[in-house]
C-alpha cells in the first residue's frame, strides 16, 4: 500500500513538473489569451485601447526621418452645446478637429493623452485602401478585376477562389464570416484568440470554405476580405504590408510619432484593424485625404484613386450606409464627405469640400446600439457646421 502511495506521489510530482514546464513555455501565449479575453471589459477597455502591445505581438511602423507635417493651432472653436453629453455617453477618449490643416479643437478624456498610440480597429482598412491604390498605380497589381488567386494561390481551395480584387475591396466576396464582436463564439473572436496564441491569419483565412452569396452580388461586412487584400499585396510585391505602408504612406505623411501594427505568430500584420497611432497622426492621414491625396506639398496617392475608392460602389442595401473600397459613405452623404470607422467608436470624418477633419477615438461598449453610428455622424456634421 505504501509503495503504491509513493508511486502515486511521484506521478503527481512529475505531472506538476510537466504542467509547470508547459506553463513557462506557453507563458506569453497564455498571458496574451487572458488579456484578449478581458480586452473589452468595462474597467480595462480604455487602457487596453491605448496599450494594445501588452496583449498582442507587434511590428513597428517608424515615422521615418522626414520633417513633421505641422498642425498649427488655430482659433479655438466652441463645440456645439450637445457635445459634452455626447463625449460622456460615447466614452470618447480623444476628439481632434482640423479646419484648413489647423487644430480648432483638441481634447483627451478618461485619463488618456496626446501621446497614446490608439488602436484603429477598422479605420486601418482605409489605410490599406490607400496603399492598395498606390501599388495599383505603380503597376505591382494589374487590374481590379483579377482573381484573388492570381496573387494568392494558397486560397484556391478556400471560399475566396471565385472572388476578384474588386469584390474583396467592396466587401462583396460572398464568404461566410460571423463579425459579431459581442459573441465570444463568433469568427472574429475566434480569430482574435488564434492571434493571441500565436496562430496564423493566413491559415485562418484559407480554412474559410463556406459562402453565402455569389462573389460580387451581395455586400456583407467581412473583415477577412481586408486580410485577403493584404495577402494580395504580399503576393504581388514579395514584401510585407508594414514595410510598404511605412515606405509609401507613413514616412511621407510627416507623422510626429512612430506607430505599430498588431501581428500574428508569424509576424504577419493585422491589416484589417491592428494599426496603432496617435490621434494627431490619424489626423495627418485624414488631412491628406481631405486634400485629395496631398499633404505638405507631397503627393501620396492619386486624386483619381481617392475618388474611385471612396465612391459608394459596393452592392449595399438601399437606405443603408454606402461602402466603397474600404471606405464608408453616409446614407445621405454630403458632397465630399468620407468616413473611416472602427468598432467601439473610432472615426475619421473627412469633408473634402470644406477641408475639415474630425478624429474621434472611443471605448464605447454600446457602439452597436441602434442609431449610434448615425448619431455620431450627426454630431460630426454639427461640429463641422459650427466652424
Amino acid at each position: 500500500m505504501r509503495r503504491a502511495y509513493r508511486i502515486a506521489l511521484r506521478l503527481v510530482a512529475a505531472l506538476l513538473l510537466v504542467l509547470l514546464a508547459l506553463g513557462q513555455w506557453k507563458r506569453e501565449e497564455l498571458t496574451r489569451l487572458l488579456a484578449v479575453n478581458s480586452l473589452f471589459d468595462a474597467d480595462r477597455i480604455v487602457a487596453n485601447f491605448s496599450h494594445m502591445d501588452a496583449a498582442f505581438l507587434t511590428t513597428p511602423l517608424p515615422r521615418g526621418d522626414g520633417e513633421v507635417t505641422p498642425l498649427p493651432q488655430g482659433a479655438e472653436m466652441a463645440l456645439p452645446p450637445e457635445a459634452a453629453a455626447w463625449i460622456a455617453d460615447r466614452r470618447v477618449t480623444s476628439l481632434l478637429v482640423l479646419k484648413g490643416g489647423e487644430i480648432r479643437h483638441e481634447s483627451y478624456h478618461l485619463g488618456t493623452n496626446a501621446q497614446d498610440r490608439r488602436i484603429s480597429w477598422s479605420m486601418a482598412k482605409s489605410y490599406l485602401s490607400v496603399l492598395f491604390g498606390i501599388l495599383l498605380e505603380e503597376g505591382a497589381i494589374d487590374s481590379l478585376d483579377d482573381p484573388v488567386v492570381k496573387y494568392v494561390p494558397s486560397l484556391a481551395q478556400s471560399a475566396y477562389a471565385p472572388a476578384s480584387l474588386r469584390n474583396v475591396l467592396n466587401m462583396a466576396s460572398g464568404v461566410k464570416f460571423d463579425e459579431d464582436y459581442l459573441d465570444p463564439g463568433s469568427d472574429i473572436n475566434r480569430m482574435g484568440r488564434e492571434i493571441a496564441l500565436g496562430g496564423t491569419l493566413d491559415g485562418f483565412t484559407a480554412a474559410l470554405t463556406e459562402t453565402i452569396a455569389i462573389a460580387g452580388s451581395r455586400w456583407t461586412y467581412v473583415s477577412m476580405d481586408t486580410h485577403v487584400l493584404g495577402m494580395v499585396i504580399r503576393g504581388a510585391t514579395g514584401r510585407s504590408v508594414p514595410e510598404l505602408m511605412q515606405e509609401k504612406v507613413i514616412a511621407r505623411l510627416g507623422q510626429e510619432s512612430d506607430g505599430y501594427y498588431l501581428t500574428d505568430g508569424t509576424g504577419t500584420a493585422f491589416v484589417l484593424g491592428g494599426l496603432n497611432l496617435t490621434s494627431r497622426d490619424y489626423a495627418r492621414f485624414a488631412l491628406m485625404v481631405a486634400q485629395e491625396g496631398e499633404i505638405a506639398g507631397r503627393r501620396i496617392v492619386s486624386e483619381d484613386w481617392l475618388r474611385q475608392s471612396t465612391e459608394a460602389s459596393a452592392p449595399t442595401e438601399a437606405g443603408k450606409m454606402g461602402y466603397g473600397f474600404q471606405w464608408w459613405r453616409a446614407r445621405d452623404p454630403r458632397p465630399g464627405e468620407v468616413i473611416a470607422q472602427g468598432v467601439y467608436g473610432q472615426f475619421l470624418y473627412i469633408d473634402q469640400i470644406r477641408d475639415i477633419v474630425i478624429v474621434m477615438t472611443a471605448a464605447d461598449r454600446k457602439f452597436r446600439e441602434t442609431g449610434q453610428t448615425r448619431a455620431n455622424i450627426d454630431m460630426f456634421r454639427l461640429i463641422s457646421d459650427a466652424l
